[in-house]
């Protein structure tokens, strides 16, 4: 193995081994808790432009397999680890963790001491960080990313780049793509949904055009704010069919009903949050992935109700309207990796579409 360094931008320096591809590459740097599930957050849209590093000390042992991605292409900008399984072991296994990553072109970097960098960033927030060869220079490296401008393209690159279906003989839903996770196009698949995908930048006009039962606004990466137009169309969308939002489509939902969002010191990035549902006084454990929350205290302003929060750090979790057929959630209840303790969350959205036609029909009937 080559040696290697990342560097983060308050010039913290940390030396090891180079896996996958041996290209420099830069990006915010954050980490995950979960123990297993490398796979599908490799390749999660919602981690464009991010080095991700998984806390758990061994990654790579059961390998890459066909089954587990979230999306076809990779957008992670690089992978940190403190030990990387060579030669992986399981009857799944199609090829190693770093030969996934070559072939896509994400650089890597292991033996390193992974608590030391969770510690960093949980101090001091997420910051900008380069994984280069050993031999680059430290202060060129660190010019590099003080002179590196913050992305703001994330929901762009990630967003199909025009509409398709997925044909189903159920509910047909339009499935509005900010950087989706295909989990969740499996959950709506498994439940026979005709679904079509349209892009993030899809108008509304065009949307109620296709004449759905419900719409879906799927997770993505990046700040909500970066995607004005999107806002415009949840607003314009609203009261006109059943809405249900997931992690980016939530926050997307908020700014669109009044309320505001904030970027998080460190965000949330693991399978084993806590979630507390105000309504049911039930907790759940969830899958999440996000750097940005709705602010609370915006919501009184607004015809939102708060319906759910996370018991780590009280931020918002779930939201629904008051008038509307509408809700949405922070987290991930398609799971992918995680648990499936809020899959039941689909079928709500099923039920509430069934309940709109339902009022619809009887409508006509006593017209």
């Amino acid at each position: 193995m080559t040696k290697r360094q990342l560097i983060l931008e308050d010039g913290t320096i940390f030396s090891g081994e180079g896996f996958g591809s041996s290209r420099k590459r830069s990006g915010e740097i954050v980490f995950n808790t979960g123990m297993t599930g490398y796979q599908e957050v490799i390749t999660d849209p919602s981690y464009c432009g991010q080095i991700v590093m998984m806390t758990y000390p061994l990654v790579g042992n059961y390998g890459i397999n066909r089954d587990d991605f979230e999306t076809v292409t990779p957008f992670i900008h690089g992978f940190v680890a403190k030990e990387v399984t060579e030669y992986p072991s399981n009857f799944r296994s199609e090829e190693s963790l770093s030969s996934y990553l070559e072939a896509n072109d994400i650089p890597g970097i292991s033996g390193i001491d992974t608590r030391k960098l969770t510690k960093i960033i949980r101090k001091h927030g997420t910051m900008k960080a380069i994984i280069a060869d050993a031999s680059e220079s430290e202060e060129e490296l660190l010019n590099e990313l003080a002179n590196e401008p913050e992305m703001t393209n994330q929901v762009e690159l990630t967003s199909a780049v025009k509409p398709y279906v997925v044909p189903g003989r159920g509910h047909r839903i339009v499935l509005v793509d900010f950087g989706m996770k295909h989990g969740i196009l499996r959950e709506l698949t498994k439940r026979n949904c005709h679904v079509t995908v349209v892009p993030y930048n899809y108008s509304a006009e065009n949307i109620l055009r296709l004449k759905p039962d419900g719409i879906m606004l799927t997770n993505g990466p990046g700040d909500p704010k970066d995607v004005p137009e999107s806002i415009e169309m949840v607003r314009e969308v609203l009261g006109k069919k059943p809405l249900f939002g997931i992690c980016l489509g939530h926050q997307l939902f908020a700014l669109a009903c009044g309320a505001d969002t904030e970027k998080m010191k460190f965000g949330h990035r693991g399978a084993n949050h806590p979630v507390k549902d105000l309504k049911l006084d039930k907790t759940y454990l969830t899958s999440q992935n996000h750097s940005y929350a709705v602010r609370k205290n915006t919501l009184n302003k607004t015809d939102l109700i708060l319906t759910q929060i996370a018991l780590n750090d009280n931020t918002v979790e779930g939201i629904k309207h008051k008038t509307f057929p509408a809700f949405t959630v922070q987290y991930h209840p398609e799971s992918s990796p995680g648990p499936e303790d809020t899959n039941h969350l689909f079928d709500q959205f099923m039920t509430m579409i069934e309940q709109v036609n339902d009022k619809h029909e009887e409508e006509k009937t006593y017209a």
